[in-house]
């Protein structure tokens, strides 16, 4: 007997579910959906451009998409073009692997200013995502400020002070080029509320702002450790070495250069001052430290200063959205489950339902974290699939194409996944990406 099955998503976790899936005794197809109409999520929309060899691993979802029971249906949204509940009827199972959609507020007045944006919008702008490419970001202003010290702070961060001689080397998009290349931003900060032994980067992102050519590096606060980052120092050694970076750094700090990257820590934002409904300056207060090691919280001094910047980025952390159709757990924006089994807020479960991937567990880990994730959530899953039936047998393309849907198949994108490298190496770059939906079909349809 065969088996049907639904992924929704294909970023790593969807690929590695997928895998798991074909890995199986069981004789089972796979549908995989997409609502942008190119696959590999995160892969494509959210990994640095200057961070090709990260994008490397998109060869190993390659040979899985060459599995004879793989579909893929890009440009198609369950829950716009097929309801959820209508997709259950045609797979013994589906599982969800959307990820985390959107970036933690701040909370604070005037975060809604114009020129103060999420990083996940600058991001998905330069990465050439077509639903941000209407998004302008104020480069006019000679300061920008981020909130937060992740590795998706220091990627913007970095994309805003580097060469534009650079960044033509990457897969970033012309039209990014175009905006960055009159930027007149010469001071960045990258602020965090709490210390550098809580830092949440890592020490190879750390160290590439500090190679940047033609950029200072000046860290603000002074590195001195209490007795509990200490312990924390002892504990981890991401800590270690991280701190050691920092040291480095601030001991080797140049200036001269036209730009500067600013570390600020023990700092939090509390209000966006706004000049005729644009931002001006943002108002910070000092923090200090309180608890024990490992769960250390940032409380304020009292003391407080303001930056001047026409541009902020807020990079706090992602966080999952709401999926119509499925219960969702506001307070960790995730959909509950065990250990993938979609599960109701009183704990009864959702029969034939899974979950996988930052909207199970939340934004943590990285890309290869996903594949142990997946495989847990396909274990859940195999272990029900020959109990469960279909309400309609009907196939899902038959229904697409009845609806006037217009998706991509897989084929589809390697002919776009070939144009986008052609004519990147026109201008040295590893692919230049298109950016519009009609682009994309303009493309197929030659």
């Amino acid at each position: 007997m065969s088996f049907k099955v639904a992924i929704i998503g294909s970023g790593p976790s969807a690929f590695y579910a997928a895998q798991a899936l074909f890995k199986s005794e069981l004789n089972i197809q796979v549908d995989m959906f997409e609502k942008l109409p190119t696959p590999f999520g995160l892969l494509r929309g959210g990994v640095a451009p200057d961070h090709q060899q990260m994008k490397t691993v998109a060869k190993s979802y390659e040979k899985i998409a060459q599995h004879e029971s793989y579909r893929f249906f890009g440009n198609v949204e369950i829950g716009k073009d097929i309801s959820f509940d209508d997709l259950k009827k045609h797979y013994h199972c589906v599982v969800v692997a959307v990820g985390a959609e959107t970036d933690r507020k701040m909370n604070i007045p005037g975060e809604h200013a114009k020129g103060s944006h999420t990083a996940t919008e600058f991001v998905a702008w330069y990465n050439g995502q077509p639903n941000y490419q209407d998004k302008s970001f104020d480069l006019t202003g000679s300061s920008a400020i981020i909130i937060g010290q992740g590795n998706v702070a220091v990627d913007v961060t970095r994309i805003l002070a580097k060469p534009i001689s650079e960044l033509q080397k990457t897969d970033i998009t012309q039209n990014a080029i175009n905006h960055l290349k009159d930027s007149k931003i010469t001071d960045i900060y990258m602020i965090g509320r709490r210390g550098p032994a809580q830092s949440a980067f890592t020490v190879l992102e750390l160290k590439e702002l500090g190679q940047i050519d033609g950029v200072n590096l000046n860290i603000h606060d002074d590195l001195q450790l209490s007795n509990e980052d200490m312990e924390e120092l002892e504990q981890s050694s991401k800590v270690r070495k991280n701190i050691a970076e920092l040291n480095q750094l601030k001991a080797n700090e140049t200036t001269g250069n036209e730009k500067t990257i600013h570390l600020l820590f023990y700092s939090s934002p509390i209000e966006i001052i706004e000049e005729n409904g644009q931002i001006k300056k943002v108002k910070f207060q000092k923090n200090k430290l309180e608890g024990s090691a490992g769960v250390q919280k940032a409380r304020p001094t009292g003391e407080t200063f303001d930056i001047d910047c026409t541009l902020l980025l807020r990079s706090i952390g992602y966080r999952g959205v709401p999926f119509k159709g499925l219960p969702f757990d506001d307070r960790t924006g995730t959909i509950p489950n065990k250990k993938g089994q979609v599960i109701k807020m009183d704990g009864s479960i959702i029969e034939n339902v899974f979950v996988t991937g930052w909207i199970k567990r939340g934004p943590s880990g990285v890309i290869g974290t996903n594949r142990s994730d997946s495989i847990e959530t396909i274990a859940t899953c195999l272990t029900q699939i020959e109990n469960a039936s279909i309400e309609d047998p009907k196939d899902i393309e038959l229904i697409l194409t009845e609806r006037n849907i217009q998706y991509l198949s897989y084929a589809d994108w390697k002919i776009i996944d070939q144009y986008e490298i052609s004519e990147g190496e026109k201008s040295g770059k590893p692919r230049e990406k298109l950016t519009s939906i009609d682009q994309i079909f303009s493309i197929l349809k030659k």
